[in-house]
C-alpha cells in the first residue's frame, strides 16, 4: 500500500500529522522519522518535501523523498506567505527571471 506525505525537512517528529497516516499501516512511526530526518538532513529546513512511502505486509516500509514544490519556490522568491486566495483572478507577487535562475 502507498502513502503520500508532505513533511518538513529534517524535523519529523513521531506526531498526529504522520501518526494518522502510519497508525493504520502498523508502522513504527519513531523508525520512519528517524529515517526520514537521516535523508533530509542536508535539505534546508522545514522546506515541505514530499514523500511516497510503500508499506508492506510484514511491516516494512520504503520511502522516496521528491524536490519540494515548485509553488513553495514561486512563494519563497517573492517572500509570500500565502498565495492568492482567487488564483487566476488576483494577483498576489511576481517573479522576475534573474531570481529563478
Amino acid at each position: 500500500r502507498q502513502v503520500r506525505l508532505r513533511i518538513g525537512a529534517g524535523t519529523a517528529k513521531p506526531g498526529p500529522a504522520i501518526g494518522q497516516a502510519l497508525g493504520p499501516l502498523g508502522l513504527n512511526m519513531a523508525e520512519f522519522c528517524k529515517q526520514f530526518n537521516d535523508v533530509t538532513k542536508d535539505f534546508e529546513k522545514e522546506v515541505p518535501v514530499p514523500v511516497k512511502l510503500s508499506a508492506y505486509s510484514n511491516r516494512s516500509f520504503t520511502f522516496s523523498v521528491q524536490t519540494p514544490p515548485t509553488s513553495w519556490f514561486l512563494k519563497r522568491c517573492s517572500n509570500l506567505k500565502k498565495g492568492s486566495g482567487r488564483p487566476g483572478h488576483e494577483i498576489v507577487g511576481s517573479v522576475h527571471v534573474k531570481q529563478v535562475y
